[in-house]
């Protein structure tokens, strides 16, 4: 009876999941395993964020497996070892996986790969992660740099099919030693992570929750809602989509078979978009793997940021004085996510008015993001930086008060996350410097005490980021 062992790794889902097909139909019987393995991942380890969600959604996956008589085998690294010492255990010869695009992970698998091979195995991976597999959008031989002309070539091929349903049963795993889930050590000691619960369902049935709850109550309005951070009306599915709860087939159909509902028509059409975007992520993250660290535009490595621990630190921790920044890094600290306008706001003040290095500000959200994924972080914070693909031009430096004006304009947001300032009026929320003192009095708020005076002049520090830029343009 032929044994197959399909290796879990960020596709935490049993619908349209390419490996696990794969597995079903060449196979009697299978072995559902997910490897530990953190010292693989170079230099970018999941963030103490991303292990929370990562012991979850490895819980939610062992429950849908073992509610179809299967269950998930836990075992710890190296991958290419524990792939041979299972196989002999349960007599498998084939392995199975979905790809991952990361330079890591893509050099870790090329080594796996071959050496299985080698020793008689049938190896073989899936995409369960992205639309399009990133070799296959090109021009003239070349890797584009633009999202437009990008995405207009990806969706020149078309919607990729749907994927197949779970499976309603599978078979029974054989006696085999697992490591227990507490054992990875994945939960925090302390517990900042309180209001995660609150928030977030890992898992493949919490995300196809999500998906629908997106669909139902906030598709119609996406186009312009989705840039005001006090409406619920981003989908919040990109954690699950970072562990592969939920694949981007499975989210394109849904959303194209809710095309034709009323009103409807234009946030679908911008969240399919943003799909691209991550798409564009993946792509260029495989065809550029130095931008994980490295500015795509080799000029800013010449880039004169400064040293700042005092200032880096009061952004971490949301005391930089600016309220619409504060309350996004407020809000990251909390739950593990912070709505994408402000991530934009926050970076920007991080990267051009403190003129701190990017890599620290993607540092720091990798490791407070349920969703922090190598791809899309680097190309968030290069964009804003100016220093990647299809960037923001360097001279365009998010304001944080116009911002808020203009996207909280009630300070809905800011009152939510920052509570010292919950009873100033709407016209100096977002400025509460510039406040009259009966103003501030009346709201309680005694700036340098209760709430931090701005720890940068903005327009200086604007000046100072721009004569930056100049310098290493004239290079």
């Amino acid at each position: 009876m032929h044994t197959a062992i399909i290796w879990f790794r960020r596709d935490f889902r049993l619908a349209d999941n390419p490996a696990l097909e794969l597995a079903l139909a060449s196979a009697e019987r299978i072995v559902p395993l997910y490897i530990h393995a953190p010292e693989e991942e170079a230099d970018w380890p999941p963030g103490g964020a991303s292990r929370w969600w990562l012991h979850h959604s490895l819980a939610a996956l062992d429950g849908r497996l073992r509610g179809l008589g299967s269950r998930l085998i836990l075992r710890r690294g190296p991958a290419l070892s524990v792939l041979q010492k299972l196989a002999a255990e349960c007599g498998a010869t084939s392995v199975y996986w979905n790809r991952r695009y990361e330079p890591a992970a893509i050099a870790r698998d090329s080594v796996v790969k071959t050496a299985l091979r080698a020793a008689g195995f049938t190896v073989r991976s899936g995409n369960s992660a992205l639309l399009r597999e990133p070799w296959e959008i090109q021009r003239a031989g070349r890797p584009y740099q633009v999202f437009t002309p990008y995405w207009k070539a990806a969706r020149a091929l078309g919607w990729p099919a749907a994927g197949p349903a779970a499976p309603s049963a599978l078979p029974a795993v054989a006696e085999l030693d697992s490591e227990p889930l507490a054992a990875l050590a994945l939960l925090p000691r302390i517990a900042w992570d309180r209001e995660f619960y609150d928030c977030w369902t890992p898992g493949e049935q919490g995300a196809i929750a999500a998906l629908r709850c997106f669909i139902d109550t906030a598709l119609a309005h996406y186009a312009v809602g989705r840039d005001m951070p006090a409406q619920p009306v981003t989908s919040r599915l990109s954690p699950h989509l970072h562990f592969g709860e939920i694949g981007p087939r499975q989210i394109v159909h849904a959303l194209l078979d809710e095309g034709d509902r009323a009103g409807a028509t234009a946030g679908l059409d911008k969240f399919l978009d943003e799909l691209g975007w991550r798409e564009f992520a993946h792509y260029l993250l495989y065809h550029f793997p130095r931008t994980v660290t490295e500015p795509l535009d080799q000029r800013f490595a010449d880039m004169a940021w400064e040293s700042d621990a005092e200032g880096l630190r009061a952004w971490q921790r949301g005391l930089t004085g600016f309220p619409l920044v504060d309350a996004g890094m407020r809000q990251l600290w909390r739950t593990g996510w912070m709505h994408n306008r402000v991530r934009m706001i926050a970076a920007s003040l991080l990267a051009k008015n403190l003129l701190l290095p990017w890599q620290e500000g993607a540092r720091w959200f990798w490791d407070t993001l349920v969703d922090a994924d190598l791809a899309n972080n680097g190309l968030g914070w290069q964009w804003v930086a100016g220093c990647g693909a299809d960037a923001a031009p360097y001279f365009r430096v998010f304001n944080p008060v116009l911002q808020g004006e203009k996207f909280d304009p009630q300070g809905d947001y800011v009152r939510q996350w920052v509570p010292a300032l919950a009873r100033m009026p709407a016209r100096w929320i977002h400025q509460p410097w510039q406040a009259p003192a009966n103003v501030l009095a009346q709201a309680g708020v005694r700036l340098g005490e209760t709430y931090p005076l701005p720890i940068v002049d903005l327009a200086d520090s604007r000046r100072r980021a721009l004569l930056a830029f100049d310098a290493i343009k004239r290079r």
